[in-house]
């Protein structure tokens, strides 16, 4: 007998065979677990607005504050109207192992069963049946594909065209997150098969908006002055209301994930919570060590760093194991922000490989090590086979993102050219792009 699909144990409904037809209790749509979607889905968009705008608009230097925040907020209605128009097909269609197919373009699917439960990859046998509407998982899902390509824009703060950003981030999302989130999370996707464990999105979201991101901040290069200038952020009251509303906002990113208002979604949110608290604790301990004094911008930025990294894991483990992993998140990427991208010399911005790039690489791997079998009815067991499947999603997302955003940004550059000149960089983006300032 083939194994089980591990979202259908984690999201608490009845289990489904491979090649076993599911069964017929779940007749209808569950008030209970709709509503606790919804809400997560309103969480996890709060954590790029406000979240991220206030996070990132802290961190950059007074006079590119406005085009930082705005290139979020756009963000969020581009990827929108592309989720509707062909995002959410192809990425949750059956189509092939690879991307999604087509038949739900424009949410055509919606007319028909808009108020019937969810059978995510109807018609396979492995398929999952769900207990909330398409809907609520559309928008659920929408609020990913929101949040992944504006954590991007933290490696090339202060230095892209706002026409570049457009094109790149519109490209991106259906060209690179799309065809990853089938590989994970659609029951026909080559890693879902595979058995890869990514609960809300160490792959799909913080690998590859890490990955991006470092490959954007060698592509376009180093900041006018970097090195030379001050380029400390210019109000770090904003990142710190924004790092908090990310830490309120990531316990419905992970705790959505479970489907509905279950066990898994309550371990989820404990778990999620230890880790940050664990990160948060040991980046501030470990810069107060060597640095001497503990820092607003370590604190708020060892807090994300765990939370990145329980995202993939958070569904599967104990809450003991999610402080270890937040503990080691938060030292793992203190080295990587404070050590290796100086020695590597490159100028990702706002530090988004740094933290969420080598986070979710951590997080990802550190699932498969600390899996507690019982939380998946078996599914997700921690060990040497499930450790190789979590290292071969976590390669084949860098190699396909990688190579996929490298050939994106010579293809934008030759477009519309990526770069804003070296006059308008040091007069700053808000007034060249937007002609607009702050007081």
């Amino acid at each position: 007998m083939e194994r089980r699909t591990w979202l259908a144990a984690a999201c608490g409904f009845p289990l489904i065979m491979f090649g076993v037809p599911a069964k017929a209790a779940q007749t209808g749509v569950n008030p209970g677990d709709t509503a606790w979607v919804l809400v997560s889905s309103i969480l996890v968009l709060l954590m790029t607005i406000p979240g991220l705008v206030l996070f990132y608009g802290g961190m950059v230097r007074k006079k590119n504050v406005l085009s930082i925040m705005m290139q979020s907020f756009v963000i969020c209605a581009l990827v929108s109207v592309l989720w509707l128009i062909i995002g959410y097909s192809l990425a949750f269609d059956n189509g092939n192992e690879f991307i999604g197919g087509v038949s739900n373009a424009m949410l055509g699917g919606l007319a028909r069963d808009w108020n019937a439960p969810l059978v995510l990859g109807h018609g396979l046998s492995r398929a999952v049946h769900m207990r909330i509407p398409e809907s609520a998982f559309i928008f659920f899902q929408m609020t990913f594909a929101i949040i992944t390509p504006a954590v991007i824009t933290g490696s090339f703060a202060e230095r892209m065209k706002f026409s570049a950003l457009l094109v790149l981030m519109g490209l991106w999302s259906i060209l690179i997150y799309v065809p990853i989130a089938h590989w994970v999370w659609s029951p026909n996707g080559w890693l879902y098969r595979l058995g890869i464990a990514d609960y809300a999105g160490g792959t799909v979201v913080e690998t590859s908006s890490g990955i991006a991101g470092l490959i954007c901040a060698i592509y376009l290069g180093k900041r006018v002055g970097f090195g030379q200038d001050n380029m400390m952020p210019w109000n770090l009251s904003y990142s710190v209301v924004g790092a908090s509303f990310l830490w309120v906002g990531w316990l419905g990113f992970n705790s959505g994930s479970a489907g509905g208002a279950n066990p898994n979604a309550a371990m989820a949110i404990l778990a999620t919570q230890m880790a940050a608290a664990g990160a948060t604790l040991a980046w501030t301990f470990i810069e107060w060590i060597i640095g001497g004094k503990p820092t607003v911008l370590g604190g708020i930025s060892g807090a994300v760093s765990g939370l990145v990294a329980i995202t993939p894991a958070a569904g599967f483990v104990l809450p003991g194991a999610a402080l270890v992993i937040g503990v080691g998140a938060g030292l793992l990427c203190f080295w990587a922000v404070t050590v290796a991208k100086i020695r590597l010399g490159y100028d990702d911005s706002l530090d988004a490989f740094g933290v969420h790039g080598v986070g979710g690489i951590f997080g990802t791997i550190a699932t498969g090590i600390f899996a507690f079998a019982p939380l998946s009815n078996g599914m997700v067991r921690a060990g040497l086979h499930q450790l190789s499947v979590q290292l071969v999603g976590v390669v084949a997302t860098i190699l396909y993102c990688g190579v996929g955003t490298a050939g994106l940004l010579w293809i934008v550059d030759r477009l519309v050219g990526l770069r804003i000149t070296r006059d308008e960089e040091r007069q700053g983006l808000d007034e060249t792009l937007h002609g607009e300032s702050l007081a």
